[in-house]
């Protein structure tokens, strides 16, 4: 058992994510309403630039995520390989770099690049109207349970340790509402847990939540804030879920609802994917695993031994990012019709665990996964359009 565990912690340390709650006071409602059907348009915005002290940016996953005035996206921390691959048995890096980018005409530029006291990710992030919330998720064990809050300060990114947690978290989610933090499952204090805790910023206090039901372990789900209840999908731990919950505040009650599927057909994992909300009944998911892959995988790394788990390894980190089948549908889940839909497909690899960000009708995507161990370093500019 202990052998097993030891190989799923592995395959959880390579498998990342994060989630954000992101309000936007969009100049575009028209666009973003519900009752409007919408297409992306996509081009590519640029690179994002070397890490202090490296030569290269080779891409992370598991990033810290925001937006800024409705004007700077935030991106920072994250995590790679960058000396060995996964294969190999490389050691993975966490950073402590933030970087603001502005959109000049599609082209995503650095106006600010600053160094964090300790290296950040796999936290969950949120932005709220007057700065971004970044949860747990650091490297330092003694840093990975702060509630931090980054916000401009006379003009320069400003981020201020403004709490802690009473566990460490790392692949949980979380949602702002009337001035309290919800987390949300993830691994809480090194352990995949459902549980939820209500975080009140004002009395720095924490309370337990009924949990999340399905799965006594669900980390790296998406989450939002829809018609004043949160919802909650997917996630996975030795296998990925497509499951999905609403929880009533009043009643301190979660309700099933639809599982994360299209046109009627099989559920749709969205372990490692990545959300933002684009009004009070919607919100957007980029990315997911594929289940039936996963799932494979999980069982085989925590089962398999010699020659035959070398073999599995050697096939299954070596092959291509196509050949994972990870989740390029653009999905909408719209809380009143309880229903999903598609609004195409990314025109790129599918990533996981990126910085995902909505500022006006302009949605980016940047870096990620794209498959087990390999990042881009790659920025995307969607412009969300009426159909």
């Amino acid at each position: 058992m202990k052998k097993i565990f030891l190989m799923l912690f592995t395959i959880f340390s390579v498998f990342i994510i994060g989630c954000s709650n992101t309000v936007s006071t969009s100049n575009a409602a028209n666009v973003l309403d519900s009752k409007v059907d919408k297409k992306i348009v996509w081009e590519m915005g640029g690179h994002l630039p070397a890490q202090t002290g490296m030569e290269k940016n080779i891409g992370t996953a598991g990033l810290l995520y925001g937006s800024l005035q409705d004007k700077y996206i935030v991106v920072g921390g994250g995590a790679n390989f960058p000396e060995e691959s996964v294969l190999n048995g490389g050691a993975k890096r966490t950073y402590s770099d933030i970087y603001m980018l502005e959109d000049k005409n599609g082209v995503l530029e650095v106006i600010e690049h600053i160094n964090w006291e300790n290296e950040i990710g796999y936290g969950a992030s949120i932005t709220v109207t007057n700065g971004i919330y970044y949860i747990g998720g650091s490297s330092n064990p003694e840093a990975d349970d702060d509630i931090l809050f980054i916000t401009l300060k006379d003009g320069k990114l400003n981020v201020e340790k403004i709490g802690d947690l009473p566990f460490t978290l790392q692949n949980g989610v979380a949602v702002y509402n009337d001035n309290k933090l919800y987390i949300i499952t993830g691994k809480q204090g090194g352990k995949g847990s459902d549980k939820v805790y209500e975080y009140d910023l004002t009395t720095k206090e924490a309370k337990e939540l009924a949990p999340v039901p399905g799965q006594a372990s669900r980390t790296q789900a998406v989450a939002q804030l829809l018609n004043g209840n949160i919802y909650v999908f997917s996630g996975g731990d030795a296998t990925a879920y497509t499951d999905g919950y609403k929880y009533d505040f009043a009643n301190n009650t979660w309700e099933q609802v639809a599982d994360v599927s299209i046109n009627g057909g099989e559920g749709i994992s969205l372990l490692g994917a990545v959300s933002v909300k684009l009004n009070e009944t919607e919100m957007l998911v980029i990315g997911g695993f594929n289940k039936a892959i996963y799932d494979n995988a999980v069982y085989n790394l925590g089962t398999l031994q010699g020659t035959a788990l070398a073999g599995f390894r050697q096939g299954y980190f070596g092959a291509d990012p196509y050949e994972f089948n990870w989740n390029s549908n653009i999905l909408i889940y719209n809380c009143e019709s309880n229903t999903w839909k598609t609004i195409g497909e990314v025109p790129f690899d599918a990533p996981c665990g990126e910085g995902l960000i909505l500022i006006g009708n302009k949605i980016y995507s940047i870096n990620g996964e794209i498959k087990p161990g390999i990042r881009t370093d790659k920025m995307y500019v969607g412009t969300i359009l009426a159909k």
